[in-house]
């Protein structure tokens, strides 16, 4: 009886993977990933120079290419029955083999392999290896601490309405913005109305060859990068200030 493995990469250096990550990924016979159409995948990337000759690949194909809300009825079953056949698959794999999926960053942090994870309870052991999350590498890449003192720090998705976007960056200290893309014009507005866009940065690519750190407002409205993240730091009291 094998197992799956789900290998979190960290994110995008494979300089930043940790050591049991790379063991097992250059020890694997077999593994999976996730990819859009007609691209090798972040996660396959991560780890080319890494996998053996003789390794079998499972590439998921997701059947939907765009950020569109998630509670959208056509993404739920899209996704639905997407993630319905791979779990399948991977269980019926995992009856023989050892079974390494591939995630960027932390697999627990809003991973796609949860979606895999959920379904496969009971069927098969699974195994999670940490990384590190992608916005940790996203804002060391702008070199100033993201939260300090008792700052309060929100993680919000691109795909949320733009009120909501706007009242949770007016309720937060320091914030990070996930799934832009094609909602970077909305997240622009939202931060300009709640009066945060002064203090945004866009990192595209963090840590990844091509990598850019720019003020969000310095860059073309219709600049919008898919592999980004937007920050907006904290500005609590510092550690060494006066009680």
């Amino acid at each position: 009886m094998g197992r799956i493995i789900c290998c979190g990469l960290g994110p995008g250096d494979p300089d930043l993977m940790s050591v049991r990550a790379d063991r097992t990924v250059r020890g694997a016979k077999h593994v999976a990933y996730f990819r859009k159409k007609g691209r090798p995948g972040q996660a396959r990337c991560i780890v080319e120079s890494m996998l053996g000759s003789d390794v079998a690949e499972y590439p998921m194909e997701y059947p939907v290419t765009t950020e569109i809300a998630f509670d959208s009825p056509d993404y739920v079953q899209l996704l639905a029955g997407f993630y319905d056949e791979w779990a399948e698959r991977l269980a019926r794999l995992a009856r023989a083999v050892d079974v390494v999926v591939l995630c960027e960053g932390d697999p627990y942090f809003y991973g796609s392999f949860m979606h895999l994870h959920t379904r496969l309870q009971g069927r098969v052991e699974i195994e999670v290896i940490a990384g590190i999350p992608g916005m940790v590498g996203c804002w060391n890449g702008v070199g100033q601490p993201i939260a300090l003192g008792d700052d309060v720090t929100t993680v919000l998705m691109g795909t949320l309405p733009e009120s909501e976007l706007e009242r949770r960056m007016r309720d937060s200290d320091a914030l990070v913005v996930m799934k832009t893309g094609r909602n970077l014009a909305k997240v622009r507005r939202a931060l300009a109305s709640a009066g945060r866009l002064d203090d945004a940065w866009l990192v595209e690519r963090g840590t990844m060859p091509g990598e850019r750190v720019v003020r969000l407002a310095d860059i073309d409205a219709a600049d919008c990068p898919y592999f980004a993240i937007v920050l907006v730091h904290g500005k609590g009291r510092l550690p060494d200030a006066a009680e």
